[in-house]
């Protein structure tokens, strides 16, 4: 999830950093999937940032709900905003970081060295020696191992499955930890390992890691929690005896003397606080806002400026997900006709004010989408199993459909109940009944009340099919609670790509992770198939093995009928105040960590 401040920690962005080294390439400072690093070990600091960056000033930020702790490893319950579950944050360094300039690559931080064994059998990490934590004990490789063996343990039920090609972590001496890596052919577990947020084993001696926590956490980041009120706000402040602060890797980064987040019930009284300058940076997911509701006598006076970002990241797929642990969901023609009763074409004309493209594409806005038909390698791989897969995966090249022509939605509906008689449905009363005669009853699950407005259009259209869609809108913590319980029939799903896919892959299609309770398989997909092309994606060995196999993939998933497509923009909307400065964006990814306040100037 990304909230109001786009970080380069949330999992989505995380996963575009994927995977190894030059295999068998003695001890080295960085990791990249297939090609040569950027840096040299004695770079001086990132391209894309400013290394004169003035320190000072204060970010205010918001989040939407609510938060009631500060260890966001368990699944317990919500913690406060800057705290990410995987990668690098305010709080915990991870044993490398990422790159924003290149695709997939790493450097040392908590790691000095990374060495991946000629094998790849195993990835050792050697640690800084003046790592330390914020009460001044050093980072070890004790801390390491118990932190991975803790996480898998005790942690989300995600660490157990993203972790789990790591059957062991050895510590070598204080600063060195090799890990055995159980699948070779895996290039991506490197990195993985190297997003390990690193926590103090000493620390959590006094304080149940499995509990919510309560007080402020001990960490060894660029940031300490100075001050919070659970549920309303919560201030870091930048440590001015943090290990790293002159690291290339960290040079210009952290700019803020303080961040702050202030929590808001919506996004509607969120924004109209943003327009009141109670904070002071805001990533907009809505084309409506950002069209009409940022006018204001504020915006007119310059107190804040509206910018489009080009966004070079993959899109990957949003859609109203269908969950196939429901009975009445299971039938493909079911989907089927239900993706047809989307008009696309008159909400973006008339909700979104032009501002999406149709998302056709698990892998969107990228060179790995699938167009066209499936031809050389691409084609030899899927034949593998052509009497298990639809014939349009060979036939046809999947598009969402249209309203765009004369017919309209009328057109799509017609073909839509063709498909349900055809199959056996029948309507009685307006009301759609199922060949064993269940009425098609289905509840969307929302999160949030700016996409009513939205989804009604959409329940409207099912309706004249006689599909009765309830729009149920929860708060922030009973949507979560209803997501890690699959305890919903249709969501607003979302399944961002990195610009290399690899394990997480697991985790949105994998049969394995459709039961794991906390896993992102929300459609509750169980395909032998997908399961075999999700393994050769993470175990690719070149850029275009990898290319291929996600193109085959996203083919078997959009002719699986599985979402509702939705929208997309290349685009990062971004309102800020005036007194934020920021260098170019980087291509690979969105940090607010690289900006700074003129304040501080």
């Amino acid at each position: 999830m990304i909230s109001a401040m786009i970080r380069t920690t949330s999992l989505a962005l995380l996963s575009a950093v994927l995977c190894a080294p030059a295999w068998g390439a003695d001890a080295t400072h960085a990791l990249s999937m297939y090609g040569d690093v950027k840096y040299p070990a004695d770079f001086k600091h990132f391209d894309y940032v400013n290394p004169n960056a003035p320190k000072g000033g204060e970010l205010k930020l918001s989040s939407i709900g609510t938060y009631d702790n500060f260890n966001p490893f368990i699944s317990k319950s919500v913690a406060a905003a800057g705290l990410p579950y995987l990668g690098n944050g305010f709080i915990w360094d991870t044993l490398t970081i990422q790159s924003l300039d290149e695709p997939f690559t790493e450097y040392g931080l908590l790691a000095e060295k990374i060495e991946v064994s000629k094998d790849r059998s195993t990835v050792t990490f050697t640690l800084r020696k003046e790592a330390r934590f914020a009460d001044g004990k050093p980072v070890t490789a004790e801390d390491v191992r118990w932190t991975f063996e803790t996480l898998k343990e005790k942690g989300r039920p995600f660490y157990s499955y993203y972790y789990g090609s790591v059957p062991k972590a050895e510590v070598l001496d204080k600063h060195r930890i090799r890990f055995t890596l159980s699948d070779p052919n895996n290039r991506e577990l490197p990195l993985i390992l190297g997003q390990l947020p690193v926590l103090p084993k000493h620390y959590f001696a006094s304080h149940d890691f499995s509990s919510a926590l309560l007080e402020k956490p001990l960490g060894s980041g660029p940031y300490r929690v100075s001050s919070f009120s659970f549920g309303k706000r919560v201030v870091y402040e930048r440590r001015a005896d943090y290990w790293a602060k002159d690291l290339p890797v960290n040079l210009g980064q952290y700019n803020f003397d303080k961040i702050s987040y202030e929590y808001f019930l919506d996004e509607t009284v969120s924004l109209e606080a943003f327009k009141g300058g109670a904070y002071d940076f805001r990533s907009e997911n809505s084309a409506k806002n950002w069209a009409t509701g940022y006018q204001s006598p504020a915006l007119t006076r310059g107190d804040f400026l509206m910018r489009d970002f080009l966004n070079h990241q993959p899109a990957g797929m949003q859609g109203f997900g269908f969950n196939l642990r429901k009975p009445l969901l299971q039938d493909k023609t079911l989907r089927r006709a239900m993706i047809l009763a989307l008009d696309f074409e008159w909400s973006n004309q008339n909700l979104f004010f032009g501002q999406y493209s149709r998302t056709r594409s698990y892998f969107q806005n990228s060179d790995m989408e699938a167009r066209g038909l499936p031809e050389g390698e691409e084609l030899k791989l899927l034949s593998r199993w052509k009497d298990k897969l639809p014939e349009e995966v060979f036939s046809q090249s999947y598009q969402p459909p249209t309203t765009a022509g004369a017919a309209g939605i009328r057109g799509n509906l017609r073909k839509a109940q063709k498909l349900l008689v055809d199959a056996g449905y029948t309507i009685r009363n307006n009301q759609l009944y199922t060949p064993n005669g269940t009425e098609v009853k289905l509840e969307m699950l929302l999160g949030s009340a700016l996409f009513e407005r939205v989804v009604l259009p959409y329940k409207r259209n099912l309706k004249v099919l006689g599909i009765d869609l309830a729009v149920r809108t929860v708060d922030t913590n009973q949507y979560i609670e209803r997501l890690r319980k699959f305890n919903y029939d249709m969501i607003v799903a979302g399944f961002p790509q990195s610009s290399s896919p690899g394990n997480e892959q697991r985790d949105y299609w994998s049969s394995s992770a459709a039961d794991n309770s906390d896993s992102r398989n929300y459609l509750g997909i169980k395909d032998p198939v997908i399961d075999e092309l999700v393994e050769l994606i993470i175990s690719a060995e070149s850029r275009d093995q990898l290319v291929t196999r996600c193109r085959a993939l996203d083919r078997v998933l959009q002719w699986g009928y599985y979402v509702v497509p939705n929208w997309y923009t290349n685009k990062y909307r971004i309102a800020y105040s005036k007194s934020l400065a920021h260098p170019e964006i980087p291509p690979y990814g969105f940090s607010i960590d690289i900006w700074w306040s003129k304040d501080a100037d």
